[in-house]
């Protein structure tokens, strides 16, 4: 009974937050909800007795993913005002893409059946061993290859943002390692002779 009160009570501010994230007008309140919806998630992950899971999901998304972008979005200072003058011209975009999610949640919401013997049924975590261990096993043995795929499809999107947004500056000094690993006594040093009394 008692989890049942916390398993709804995650979840209802957990969707509320999420919905907060995509409806708030400051983009600093959207990554507060969104550090809101992790914890939540986190609590709904305890229930479930996935420990490990929610640890992670604490430690890593929200100490460090939801501060960074709380960072980045405070530091950029970007103009919303600006970026909000031309919403008009996507709006009809916009909205045929949402109504097609909403007939997709719909479909699924619709068809949904809940199977009794369903939890039965899942291969239980054993006994003699920690959540982290059974997490670890069924993703490096039966979701390996998949495991590998989703990090190369990672790396691959982290190099195109870098190549995408990398911008050179003109008039900035940069770096030339061939250069520096090339330089030599005579290019490294200027030995300037000065006469007395004039300084350099």
């Amino acid at each position: 009974m008692v989890a049942g009160l916390f398993f709804y009570l995650f979840s209802a501010v957990a969707v509320a937050s999420a919905v907060m994230v995509i409806s708030a007008r400051n983009p600093v309140h959207s990554v507060l909800f969104l550090i809101l919806c992790f914890f939540n998630a986190a609590g709904l992950f305890i229930l479930m007795g996935a420990e490990f899971l929610a640890m992670i999901l604490v430690v890593v998304y929200v100490g460090a993913v939801a501060v960074l972008f709380l960072f980045v979005v405070m530091m950029l200072d970007v103009d919303f005002v600006e970026l909000r003058q031309g919403m008009l011209n996507y709006l009809p975009v916009g909205v045929t893409i949402g109504l097609i999610v909403l007939v997709e949640l719909a479909l699924v919401v619709g068809s949904w059946a809940v199977d009794p013997g369903l939890v039965k049924t899942a291969s239980p975590t054993p006994s003699d061993i920690t959540n982290t261990e059974a997490l670890g096993r069924v993703l490096y043995t039966d979701f390996i290859f998949y495991f590998q795929a989703a990090g190369l499809v990672l790396l691959v999107a982290m190099i195109g943002a870098i190549v995408l947004t990398l911008r050179h500056k003109e008039g900035v000094k940069r770096q030339n390692i061939g250069d520096q690993v090339a330089r030599g006594p005579a290019t490294a040093i200027e030995v300037v002779k000065v006469k007395p009394g004039q300084g350099i």
